[in-house]
């Protein structure tokens, strides 16, 4: 009986110096990584509804402006479980539920936007027409479109104004810039020498680069409390460089729309919109991501239709049938449209085109021909429910579009829409 005892005893130390030289497991995550779930319909492309912006060349006396977008979630409405285990047996398990006074309000409204790059945006290359011929600085210093231009000469660049006095004062003392460039991920230096070009009387670089782009879109949600809303749906990318733009800082605007040019099967519409970056700021921009853009606003704002908190549907709840979607086609009046939901994934982690949905309003229709650029973030509503916002249009079929999930949006604006409870299980 003693052996048994002292074999029992021996075994226990044994486990128990085994299971504390068990790496620290992560902290428990409600969000676990799947691959993204990608919709089709009819084979038709989706394009973004882009903001517009706009380029200068560095020695150019104008700046001209053109105005025109894991995851684990409750499997029902009550509550999910995740369970980590080892050896097969549960150590650990979180319950997740979804906070049932988490209300937002829609917006629908248009508006202006402006982003602020980080540093200056390299968005093309040129030949300087120098003593020695045709060459590109810029380009010789293999700098990329793309590339942010952060530092010259250990002077950090906030704006384009920044870059033309130390070109100016390189090119006259025969020295090179020193720049510091980001590139993606990384950031690296190198050097240029500016040349003098005899026709404009002034140096350059050979680059074209921008520090802003401005456009319009739509406002989705705000959280009434903390203020902090989302808008658009989807990133905004650079129009000549095709990348999301990495953002310094931003504002919207009140937009009020003047015209809008009806998309057709090839061709999509746009609105035509008119707004002052000086005047009627309603909020500030900090992120820049794929679910759209994001920050607080300085006051409230109405929209006239829906200006109580409403709650959320997760995407597993949304279903196919009939929708409605808020925006504005004239003036600020923001309007509410039929359209429906044709096809939505239960998404379980965080991805784009999350909804197919298609106008059926036939006042909508008439007015724009569908989707059109500036509708992007538009709200849709089902069932007294905010599901989502407009992202895309089809090229080929103005009329049906992808919608992004509200959820994702939420999380990425720092809505949390999730409790958790966890529990240690023996």
């Amino acid at each position: 009986m003693k052996k048994t005892n002292k074999i029992r005893l021996i075994t226990g130390v044994m486990l128990l110096i085994a299971l504390l030289t068990v790496p620290f497991m992560p902290p428990i995550q409600k969000y676990i990584s799947i691959p993204n779930e990608i919709v089709t319909v009819n084979n038709q492309s989706p394009i973004d509804l882009p903001a517009l912006g706009s380029s200068v060349e560095v020695g150019a006396t104008e700046n001209i402006q053109a105005i025109d977008s894991s995851m684990f979630y409750a499997q029902d409405t009550g509550k999910s479980e995740l369970t980590y285990s080892l050896a097969g047996m549960p150590i650990k398990k979180v319950n997740v539920s979804v906070l049932e006074d988490i209300k937002v309000i829609p917006g629908g409204q248009s508006i202006g936007v402006q982003l602020h790059t980080l540093g200056v945006l390299v968005v093309g290359h040129h030949l300087v027409n120098g003593e020695n011929g045709s060459l590109s600085p810029g380009e010789d210093a293999e700098i990329e479109v793309g590339d942010v231009i952060l530092e010259i000469n250990g002077q950090k660049i906030k704006a384009m104004k920044d870059v033309k006095p130390l070109v100016e004062e390189a090119g006259k003392n025969k020295k090179d810039l020193k720049l510091k460039v980001k590139r993606g991920k990384e950031t690296f230096e190198t050097s240029l020498k500016p040349v003098y070009d005899p026709k404009e009387k002034e140096y350059r670089i050979g680059l074209y680069i921008r520090d802003s782009a401005a456009g319009i879109g739509t406002m989705t949600f705000f959280e009434p409390q903390s203020k902090k809303y989302g808008a658009l749906g989807h990133v905004i990318s650079d129009m000549d460089t095709k990348k999301p733009i990495e953002i310094h800082n931003g504002t919207i605007v009140r937009s009020t729309v003047t015209s809008i040019e009806k998309g057709n099967n090839g061709t999509p519409g746009e609105k035509q919109a008119k707004f002052s970056l000086k005047d009627n700021k309603i909020g500030s921009i900090t992120k820049n991501s794929p679910f759209g853009i994001f920050g607080k606003l300085e006051s409230g704002i109405t929209n006239g239709n829906y200006d109580k908190p409403m709650s959320i549907a997760l995407s597993h709840e949304v279903k196919e049938g009939p929708a409605k979607i808020l925006t504005v086609i004239d003036g600020e009046k923001v309007e509410e449209f039929d359209v429906e939901v044709v096809s939505s994934i239960a998404q379980k982690s965080p991805a784009t085109k999350g909804m197919v949905i298609q106008i059926t309003d036939p006042k909508l229709l008439e007015a724009t021909g569908g989707i059109v650029q500036g509708m992007s973030g538009s709200p849709i509503i089902q069932d007294n429910k905010i599901i989502g916002a407009v992202t895309h249009v089809f090229v080929n079929d103005p009329t049906s579009g992808y919608g992004v999930h509200i959820e994702w949006m939420l999380q990425d604006a720092g809505v949390n829409i999730y409790k958790e409870e966890n529990e240690i299980a023996g």
